[in-house]
C-alpha cells in the first residue's frame, strides 16, 4: 500500500470512530475540520437534518485579502474566527468540535482557537 493511500485510509477511520460518538443539533451543531495542503474548510452542520447551517474556508475571498496563502496557522485562525462570527450573526453559539480525524495540532488548533476568541463554545 502506498504512504499516502495509507494515510488517507488511517484519517477515515480515525474520523468514523470520533463520528459514531458526536453529532451536531439545530441547537448545539457538529464544527467540521477539513483541511488539505494549500487550505483549510470548516462547516457547522446539523446531523438531524443533514443542513450545513454556515462555512467559512480560506478560499473564501476576504480571507484571501488577509492572507493569501491559505495552508498556514494564521490562515486557519482567520477561518475559525469568521465561521464564529457567521456563526453567531445565526444565533449559534454552542458546537461540538469534530477534528475530523486530525491532531488537535498546528492549524487544526488554530482555527478552534480563533472560533473560540470570536464567540463559540466547544
Amino acid at each position: 500500500m502506498q504512504k499516502a493511500n495509507f494515510r488517507f485510509i488511517s484519517r477515515k477511520k480515525r474520523q468514523q470512530r470520533v463520528r459514531n460518538k458526536i453529532s451536531g443539533t439545530a441547537e448545539r451543531p457538529r464544527l467540521n475540520v477539513f483541511r488539505s495542503s494549500k487550505h483549510i474548510y470548516a462547516q457547522l452542520i446539523d446531523d438531524q437534518s443533514g443542513n450545513t447551517l454556515a462555512a467559512a474556508s480560506s478560499l473564501d475571498p476576504t480571507q484571501r485579502a488577509d492572507s493569501p496563502n491559505g495552508g498556514n496557522k494564521k490562515a486557519a485562525r482567520n477561518v475559525g474566527a469568521l465561521l464564529a462570527r457567521r456563526a453567531v450573526d445565526k444565533g449559534i453559539k454552542e458546537v461540538v468540535f469534530d477534528r475530523g480525524g486530525y491532531l488537535y495540532h498546528g492549524r487544526v488548533k488554530e482555527l478552534a482557537e480563533g472560533a473560540r476568541e470570536n464567540g463559540l463554545i466547544f
